[in-house]
This record gives C-alpha cells, structure tokens and sequence, in this order.
C-alpha cells in the first residue's frame, strides 16, 4: 500500500492556501516582480542566517553577508563553514528534485561538509530531540526504518494529491519526525521545503520565510511537538502556511513600510506605558501590521533598545535606555 502521511485539510489551511495564491499572484504582475540581482543575494543571505541562528548560529546578516563575500569574520571556524555550506546548498536548488533520494543526499552531503563525519549519508545510531531544560521531546523512529520512510516520504511527495503549499509542510513535518540525519535535519528540511516551493512558483526559491519562522521559533518547534502529539501534521501545516503568508505579504511591501523608525518609536513609547502588550495588540495600537510589529522588535532587541524577560506567552518586554 502507498504510504499516506496523515494530515487533516482544515477552513484555515484552505483559507491560508487561496490567501497566499492570491498574494503571488499579486506580486507576479506588481513592477518589482522580477527580483534585481542584488534582492535575490540580500533575500538569500536572510534566508540562511535565519535558518542557520534556528540551530544556534551566533552570527548577524552583516557577518554573513561578510563571509560571503570573502571578508575575515571574527567568528567560531564551524560557524564559517555552516554558512558558505548552505550558500553553496541553496544555490544549487535549481539542479535537484524533490523526489530524488540522490538529490536529497547529495544536499545534505553539500550542507554538512567538514562539519560532521556522516555528510551525505543516513544516521547509523538512534537520536532524540531535547528541551533546554534537558527533557526529551521526540524520539526518532530506529536507525534500521529511516531509509524506508524515507523512500516511502518521497514516492508519495512525487505525486502528492494535494496543493504544493500543502505538500511541502507536509513533507516539512514528516522529514523532521523521522530525522534520518545525525545532524543538520532541520535546515535539511527548511532547505527542501524551499526546492518544493520554488519548483511550483520559481520565485518563491527566494522568499526568506526562514527569517519569520526564526522570530516565530518557539511557536515553530510547537508546532512540531503538537503534530507529534496528534500524529497529524495538521497543526504544523497550519503554522508554515501562516509563516509563508506573513512573508509573502511583506514581499509585496513598500521599502518605506517595511522598516520605520517612526514605528520603532512609537514601539517603544507602548511598551514603556504597558510591557504586557502582545504583538497583536501593538499592531492594532500603532496601526501596522504584526509583522510589522515583529520585524520592529528584532531590530530594536539588536539594538539594545528592547530586551524579553520570560517566554512568549506569559513575559514581558523591557524598554532599556
């Protein structure tokens, strides 16, 4: 019997699907449609330090955008290397398939060089994911079943009787609950999910969605847990479709809307009057959009102006002077 990841189609993955058809098709008749050169390199280099600081690389847009540009970065050697890897990974995804298990290996092998020993090859020993507080949060199915469902994952991914939005968090969700990597699993799949997209509409292999789950980073790893709870994909699909969306409405942005120290100010005067606003309730304060609000607050913590006490749900900001 064909393999048939379990997933539900909700309202909401229909309503986020039809949502952001219509954002692409938005920004593919909008004047700045084709993406200049230099747009595609700045979307790459945010696309990879995003990815990237999700698996703890300390190093900033300016270090990387340094590396590759073949400058000399004080940073650790490993972190160097991850990120001219993973330039080199995605620069070659106009090369490779979804479905091919040759493709696949052949990025990891690209992704992972000089940085584990097992590059390009499947995990030989068992390996759980933990918490900060050291507990374990998932197990991965035994070494000895990884190559079959993985073989299973992409025959069904070759002809996926579902949208690609669809089918690309799905295989997202599964390739992470199998983890057939010692290492490198979660950028492997971010880096697929990609080539998925990209090979539906060719624009999108330079969207940096990857920076909006890095800001979400804590709800992304919900969403992983929540589907391994249930056994369904469902919930994660949910939130990658939500994390496409947010990133496709900010492509189709005005650069003067994008970044605002007008908005950062006002941020800031909000958070000094009431450190418990969530973002949704800055956005509808200030009167932009939560992304807006979410991208503001980034560049104010790496600015020393903000700093979070406590988790997302439950903490409370700091206006530092």
């Amino acid at each position: 019997m064909t393999y048939q990841p379990p997933y539900t189609i909700t309202p909401t993955i229909l309503q986020r699907v039809a949502e952001i058809v219509e954002l692409i098709t938005r920004w593919s008749v909008s004047t700045d449609h084709a993406l200049s050169p230099q747009l595609r390199r700045n979307n790459r280099i945010r696309t990879i330090q995003a990815s990237l600081a999700i698996e703890n690389n300390t190093l900033s847009i300016e270090q990387v955008t340094a590396v590759l540009d073949g400058k000399q970065v004080l940073g650790l050697p490993r972190e160097i290397q991850e990120v001219k890897n993973a330039f080199g990974a995605y620069e070659q995804l106009p090369r490779w398939q979804p479905h091919s298990l040759a493709d696949l290996l052949t990025a990891h092998g690209l992704l992972m060089a000089g940085l584990v020993d097992e590059a390009g090859s499947f995990r030989r020993g068992g390996v759980g994911i933990y918490n900060d507080q050291g507990a374990l949060v998932h197990m991965a199915p035994p070494a000895e079943r990884v190559s079959g469902q993985v073989a299973d994952l992409l025959a069904w991914l070759a002809s996926a009787p579902v949208h690609p939005l669809i089918a690309s968090c799905v295989f997202h969700y599964e390739f992470e609950f199998i983890h057939p990597f010692g290492d490198g699993n979660g950028r492997m799949g971010r880096l697929w999910q990609t080539l998925l997209l990209s090979q539906w509409q060719p624009m999108l292999a330079y969207l940096p969605v990857e920076s909006v789950v890095r800001i979400r980073q804590t709800a992304y790893y919900q969403a992983l847990a929540e589907a391994d709870k249930l056994a369904d994909s469902t919930p994660f699909i949910e939130f990658m479709l939500h994390a496409l969306q947010d990133t496709m409405t900010e492509a189709l942005m005005k650069p003067s809307e994008k970044t605002s120290e007008k908005t950062s100010e006002k941020i800031v005067a909000a958070l000094g009057q009431n450190n418990l606003l969530t973002i949704a309730e800055l956005a509808k304060q200030i009167g932009v959009t939560s992304r807006s609000i979410e991208r503001n607050l980034q560049k104010l913590q790496e600015k020393g102006r903000l700093r979070r006490v406590g988790p997302a749900k439950g903490g409370h900001w700091e206006v530092l002077k």
